[in-house]
């Protein structure tokens, strides 16, 4: 079974997450900090970054993934999947503070917006086998 909303969303997010390891990997180079931040804020925000991605996205993906495999949402999911990812973008600039600290603010609440939307679609879902 392809599973194309899905499989789109993973490998955005395949390329989102080595762009945000890569800005974790060229301050550390700038700043040559091997293991944590050193005490540089620049790099722990980006550090916090990557980490804000690795809390969120796997769980939503599943939520995207298992709708699709229960054959719901049609073409907004992909939609809905494409506005999470870049919410994702988002939020990687927007933790670099500065004039793209908005994106920061956009990047969260497109994902809360997002995971509450997927969440209550699947429990709507879920109440209608009962």
């Amino acid at each position: 079974m392809i599973l194309p909303v899905t499989l789109s969303a993973v490998a955005a997010a395949v390329i989102v997450n080595i762009w945000l390891g890569l800005r974790v990997a060229a301050l550390r180079r700038a700043f040559k900090v091997s293991i944590g931040d050193g005490g540089h804020e620049p790099l722990s925000r980006r550090m916090r970054a990557q980490l804000n991605f690795a809390e969120n996205v796997p769980i939503t993906l599943l939520l995207i993934a298992v709708l699709e495999i229960g054959g719901i949402g049609g073409g907004w999911l992909a939609y809905v999947a494409g506005a999470f990812i870049l919410a994702r973008v988002a939020h990687g600039f927007g933790m670099d503070g500065g004039k793209a600290q908005a994106g920061r603010v956009v990047g969260v609440l497109v994902t809360i917006a997002v995971q509450l939307l997927l969440a209550g679609v699947a429990v709507g879902v879920m109440l209608r086998q009962f």
